[in-house]
This record gives structure tokens, sequence and C-alpha cells, in this order.
């Protein structure tokens, strides 16, 4: 592991914190949303502040290997960048859209609280 500067562990401690927040207000509003209102409202919130948190883990992890691809190749004329990097800031859109289609179609929950519930990111890193 490479020695970080002040300023990137404080960033470092930030990013986690807004993927504990992320799913913890997941979890909490959709406790209380299935609680209150419908399961399958409070089901779609939390699946959407997962799938919200999982898409800023991805991009978290592709952002960092473009970062140490980018200081290591800097003398390189043309860089490379991998395969996974591509899939990861690719894939998690596919994967958010593949995932509330199929908890929509099998679950019936409604899409707009799936929505919502990929809102708690914003919530989070407020």
């Amino acid at each position: 592991m490479d020695a970080k500067l002040p300023d990137e562990a404080m960033y470092a401690r930030a990013e986690r914190w807004i993927g504990r927040l992320t799913l913890c207000i997941g979890a909490a509003a959709g406790l209380v949303v299935a609680l209150l209102h419908s399961w399958r409202w409070g089901t779609g919130l939390f699946v959407g502040a997962t799938l919200a948190w999982l898409n800023f883990r991805w991009l978290q992890e592709a952002l960092d290997a473009l970062k140490r691809l980018s200081t290591a190749q800097s003398d390189s004329p043309k860089p490379r960048v991998p395969i996974g990097t591509w899939v990861r800031f690719l894939g998690r859109y596919a994967l958010i859209g593949l995932v509330v289609y199929v908890i929509f179609v099998s679950l019936k929950v409604p899409v707009l609280s799936m929505l919502v519930g990929l809102c708690t990111l914003g919530a989070a890193t407020m």
C-alpha cells in the first residue's frame, strides 16, 4: 500500500462514511416506509440504496485504478486502460438497470421507490 498524504487520508475517511451512511439511510428509510406504508415500497428503497452503494464502490475502485495507471504510465505515449476498469465504469449502469427491471417484474416493487432509494447516495454525501 502506498503512503497517503494527509488530505488523501481525510478523503478516504469521507468516502467510507458516505458508503456507510448510504446503506444506513437506505435501511432506516426502507424499514420506516415498510412499516408505515408498504413492504414493496420499503424493499424498493432498500434495493435502491444498496444499488447506490454498489455504484459508488465500483466508481471509486475504477477511479482509483485510473489514478494508479495514470501515475504509472505517465511517460508512456499511449497509456493502456485494463478492460476491468471499463467494465466497472459501464457495468455499474447495466447492473442497476438489470436489477431494477428484475425486481420490478418479479416482486412488483414500484420503480419510483427504487429510484428514490438511489438518491440516498446524495443524501449521505450531504
